[in-house]
């Protein structure tokens, strides 16, 4: 990855929405990245692999977030799922060798939108014609 590509990771909602959001460089400010793209205070990391990675809020199963679907499924295509994931996540890839967290390559973006909008619920909007 060159210094001019882009470091993107995927921002799922518990509707079903997502979005790419830009992730920092190392000790750029990840922490407050995932506060701000989940809307929480204590973020949790569960691996899915060892090349991604799903932050979420810590707390969110018992303030009563809704389940995301989207995640669960996607933590279960990976390993067997031991419980659902609830409100907003980030995906991320894996780490470096110095322990910082990647971003997603363009490949894994690809291939966790299509999965995503083969298991979920996901309404597409038409094109507009106005």
């Amino acid at each position: 990855m060159t210094d001019t590509q882009q470091r993107l990771v995927l921002r799922l909602e518990a509707d079903g929405r997502f979005e790419l959001i830009e992730w920092p460089r190392p000790g750029g400010g990840t922490l407050n990245t995932l506060h701000t793209a989940i809307g929480c205070r204590a973020v949790d990391a569960v691996d899915i692999s060892d090349d991604l990675t799903m932050w979420l809020d810590d707390e969110g199963t018992v303030t009563g977030l809704p389940v995301n679907y989207g995640a669960t499924a996607l933590y279960a295509a990976h390993k067997p799922p031991h419980q659902t994931y609830h409100g907003t996540v980030v995906i991320t890839g894996g780490t470096d060798r110095h322990g910082d967290t990647l971003p997603l390559t363009t490949d894994q973006v690809m291939a966790i939108v299509e999965f995503h909008l083969s298991h979920t619920a996901v309404v597409i909007p038409a094109q507009r014609t106005n």
